[in-house]
């Protein structure tokens, strides 16, 4: 006997000869209320099973589009980015609202891309040819820290 078995005998057992609610069973086997109802289905629905049934639960249930649909819309702007030119997400989330006939949040697009593995690519920030001692230079002989003229 496993845990899940013994698990499942003790979410049937307690509530039925220990006269204890889903909550006090819950607390005794160390699992939520919802689990305590969830073990009692799966006990009841096995008649006399080996076997213990499969989990169905995890996933992508809230999904917006399947994985090959969201392949799919993102070709659309892959050659774009490929040549190196910035995918901007505005016109993404415009065209996947329109795909989807509802709106979307802009978080909802950066996960999708984030899913798919693109990633944000940022402006350098700072020049290349930048010259560190000119403007450190240049900061020993400006005036002082007001606005007045020099």
């Amino acid at each position: 006997m496993d845990i899940q078995e013994l698990r499942m005998a003790q979410a049937v057992l307690l509530p039925a000869l220990g006269q204890m609610t889903l909550k006090a069973a819950a607390k005794v086997i160390g699992v939520g209320r919802a689990t305590v109802a969830r073990l009692q289905t799966r006990f009841r629905g096995r008649k006399g099973s080996a076997q213990p049934t499969p989990r169905r639960w995890g996933g992508r249930r809230r999904a917006l589009m399947e994985l090959e649909e969201e392949q799919a819309f993102l070709s659309a702007w892959k050659p774009q980015a490929e040549q190196g030119q910035l995918v901007v997400v505005t016109p993404l989330q415009v065209a996947l609202e329109e795909k989807l006939g509802r709106r979307v949040k802009r978080s909802v697009v950066y996960r999708l891309l984030d899913r798919h593995h693109w990633r944000k690519v940022a402006p350098d920030t700072r020049h290349p040819k930048t010259q560190r001692s000119l403007q450190d230079e240049w900061k020993k002989k400006r005036c002082p820290k007001s606005w007045r003229p020099c």
